[in-house]
Parts: structure tokens; sequence; C-alpha cells
């Protein structure tokens, strides 16, 4: 590319201000330009540090950008994101896509029907760590199960505590099982059915997999546990033994810096498909929505 991506940012929160701004502003191929939020006063204190505009409207944001990344709440990040590439405008979507299947779906429809580019902040898959990993077990081959376990305080005190949506039913599942559930995809092949899910006390996940291929997986998901630092495990197993993979605390500037990364490349060869793309988050959001209707 020419010049920087000019890039507006929506919303205005912890994640917002530690991961989206600055890095869309020390990327060396995006700029970010303009700040929407509903708060005025928030989106004035995140745009100051960067000379960003501050935008009273997604309309006038989506008028002064090449992209939006999104850090809103499922269900407005489904409905503004709509109204974004229905403007030809580049994505950055943050997990889940949407409250529901059905504006997952409006929205990867919306999509397609653009042509634009979009990915999913799936941070742990853009690790360098993480994609050696995978492609460790790709070549290898022969694995028939794993699991995961993501266990942490994060609804109980912190940064992130406060958000409504996570505090609601399901918000654990929400929240990490987006990332849990795209790792033993992406590790052990498609996940073809969610054949069970159990809810227990402090939020407690036990949801069991079926993959094409006959692999089976499991995690165990809680943000409720009293547990410094987060444990987050990845397993795989099978007839070349037992393979795991851990996560760094701290590497979600990193991450975000490769989202970033492969996000300026797919724009500059006119790309849209990506392993992190809309339609991953479709395709987990339809595993969420299978997972809560089992544990009901």
């Amino acid at each position: 590319m020419d010049e920087p991506l000019r890039v507006g940012l929506v919303g205005a929160g912890p994640w917002a201000r530690t991961v989206h701004a600055p890095g869309l502003a020390d990327h060396p191929s995006t700029r970010m330009t303009a700040v929407f939020t509903r708060r005025a006063e928030a989106g004035r204190e995140l745009a100051r540090p960067y000379d960003a505009e501050v935008c009273t409207s997604l309309d006038e944001l989506l008028g002064q950008v090449d992209a939006v990344a999104f850090a809103v709440p499922p269900a407005l990040q489904a409905e503004l994101a709509v109204e974004a590439v229905k403007a030809g405008k580049h994505v950055i979507l943050e997990k889940p896509v949407a409250a529901d299947v059905a504006g997952a779906e409006r929205l990867a429809d919306a999509v397609s029907a653009a042509g634009v580019a979009s990915l999913v902040v799936l941070t742990l898959r853009y690790a360098t760590s993480t994609r050696d990993w995978l492609a460790g077990l790709a070549a290898t081959g022969g694995w028939t199960g794993g699991g995961v376990r993501w266990l942490s305080g994060g609804l109980l005190g912190g940064p992130y505590s406060a958000s409504p949506w996570r505090q609601e039913d399901g918000g654990t599942l929400a929240d990490v099982g987006p990332h849990a559930f795209d790792l033993l995809d992406a590790a052990l092949g498609t996940i073809r059915r969610v054949a069970s899910a159990h809810r227990g006390p402090n939020d407690l996940w036990h949801v069991v997999f079926e993959h094409e291929g006959g692999a089976l997986s499991s995690a165990t998901l809680s943000l409720r546990l009293p547990m410094r630092p987060t444990v987050t495990e990845v397993a795989v197993y099978g007839e070349h033994g037992y393979r795991t993979l851990g996560r760094k605390e701290g590497g979600a500037g990193q991450s975000y810096t490769a989202l970033l990364d492969d996000f300026a490349a797919m724009i500059d060869t006119g790309t849209t498909s990506h392993p992190c793309d809309v339609h991953r988050g479709l395709h987990l959001q339809r595993l969420l929505e299978s997972a809560l209707a089992l544990a009901r």
C-alpha cells in the first residue's frame, strides 16, 4: 500500500484503550484517524493522544476511514458492523461477532456481499507460538483427542469485569468460549457437533465436541474462580503422543500486531478469505449457541 490504512475505532473501553488504539497507532500500515463512542468524553480521552478525530456518529466516522475496528458489546457490534461493510469498509471484529447466530449470519452475509476484508480478534491464533504449534500438528497428523482448560477470576474483578454482556447468563462461554473452541477446531479438525454442555457453580462450563474425522475434545471454562495467573492450557493426543500449548500473559499486543500484518496484506492483495475471518466467527457463534442451548 502506498499510504497507511485510515482506521476508525468504535468503542473506548479498556480493551480499546490498551490493545486496539496503540496497536493501530504503532503499526506501519495503519493510522487510527477517527473514534466514535456513545460516551463523548471517553471518546475524547481515547482520541487525544493519537490526534484522532472524535466523531459524533458512525456515519461521520465512515466518511473518513478505509476500515473500522470494533471494541463494543457483541449485539452492538453486529448492528454497527453491518452498516460499516455496506459502506465498503473493511472490518476488524471482536469475538463473539454477534449476540446470536441470526446476527452473525447477517454480518457474514453483508461482508460477503460487500467483498471487504474481515478479521476476528482471536488473539491466540495470531501468536507465532500458536501458528507453529498448529503447523506441527498438521504435519504430524494422527490426533484423536484433546482439551482446553481456561480458568480465571476475570469476572470477579479487574478491567473487564464491569462489562454487562460478560456478566449475563453465559458470559464466560461468550467471552473465552470462542478462543477455546477455535483452538480445538484448528488443532483437531472442524467441530461438527456439540455433544454435550453443562454449566455448574462459578459459571463453570464443561463442553464436549465431536470433530469431523472422528476426534473428540472437551473444554472446561470459568471466569469466576479465584485463580492468578489465569490457567490456559490446550492439549492434543494421539498416536504421536501428547502435545500442549500454553498462553503467555501480556501477548495481546504482539498478537494484534500480527493481526494487522494479515489485515493490511489482505487489503493490499484484494483477499477476503482468512482462517479467522467473519465466517470463522459465524462458525464459532453456532457452536456457542449449541452449547448454551444444551446447558439450558
